[in-house]
């Protein structure tokens, strides 16, 4: 069910008993899974109301919260360096359901065109992911999210890459491309971690020199730490990357993991693959037709490399 920024309004102040709305707006972007406002109180405080618009989403956003609870003493206890929501109120819905208020986290969302070499925000966001990547996994595995050995992960993307083959939409050299880095078993020996799920611009807070804060849990899960990473090796400024790696390489404890570069730069083509499938799965004509140019460009993209670095070659 969808509800408008008044609605959301209205659900804020019964969660929070007291609190005196004086304004709302609806951020962008917001998903569909998800109806969210921004509410402004008598004191100026801002808090983010969410209500799930289907029962799945409902599911999530409760093991989402208890994530977060958990997130938070991990926060309190000095073990992650930024912010998490802290869910403080919970108005049930006539449906089925609870939204969930929280206070508004401080920070703006990165800007990938502003990271730069050196110990700044890139040496940040290593460092703040690296972290993410110590914590327990029991974390996670105690709330009931999904966890993944390695051989189950390597898995799971083998039949995301059958999936998608099947549509007849995936260019083949990139289907054989990516059949073979799965079928080489070595890059896929890593130690599975605690993964945010679902890393972008958006859910990255800075304040320009530091990150401040993640948002947006719901995907989180135990599996392939290199999934955190590809967003950055595919979007992100390649002379900040080096910083970005190099500060993650030094917060990870006893890191043993070769190809983690390899597997999130995979990943990082896989997410087209799923955006394919989504648009397949919903019939959007739009989404299908963004994918395959995207894919086609990535196709090309993966051939030139190879001709480029064969002609590199001394006779």
């Amino acid at each position: 069910m969808s509800r408008s920024p008044l609605a959301l309004a209205a659900l804020a102040t019964v969660a929070i008993p007291g609190l005196d709305a004086v304004d709302v707006f609806r951020p962008t972007p917001t998903g569909s899974d998800f109806d969210v406002a921004v509410v402004i109180d008598s004191s100026r405080r801002r808090w983010v109301v969410r209500s799930p618009t289907r029962p799945a989403a409902g599911a999530a956003l409760e093991a989402e919260v208890a994530l977060l609870e958990q997130i938070a003493e991990q926060v309190d206890g000095g073990h992650l360096p930024f912010a998490v929501p802290r869910p403080i109120g919970f108005a049930h819905l006539p449906e089925g359901g609870r939204a969930v208020v929280h206070a508004e986290l401080t920070g703006r969302p990165l800007r990938l065109e502003t990271l730069v070499p050196g110990p700044g925000l890139a040496a940040s966001l290593g460092r703040a992911l690296a972290a993410l990547h110590q914590l327990p996994v029991d974390l996670v595995e105690q709330v009931g999210l999904p966890t993944y050995d390695a051989a189950a992960y390597r898995e799971r993307r083998l039949s995301e890459v059958d999936e998608a083959a099947r549509t007849g939409k995936v260019p083949a050299s990139l289907l054989r491309r990516w059949e073979g880095l799965l079928e080489d078993v070595a890059m896929w020996r890593f130690q599975p971690t605690v993964v945010h799920g679902d890393l972008s611009a958006e859910h990255v807070l800075t304040d320009g020199r530091t990150v401040t804060g993640l948002l947006g849990w719901g995907d989180a899960k135990v599996a392939d730490p290199a999934d955190d990473l590809a967003w950055l090796l595919v979007a992100a400024p390649q002379y900040a990357v080096e910083s970005i790696m190099e500060a993650y390489h030094l917060g990870r404890t006893e890191l043993t993991d070769p190809h983690l570069t390899e597997r999130a730069q995979l990943a990082g083509e896989l997410a087209l693959a799923r955006w394919l499938l989504y648009g397949v799965r919903t019939g959007d004509r739009e989404v299908i037709d963004d994918a395959v140019q995207m894919l086609e460009e990535l196709d090309a993209h993966t051939a030139e490399a190879p001709a480029a670095a064969d002609e590199a070659l001394p006779s």
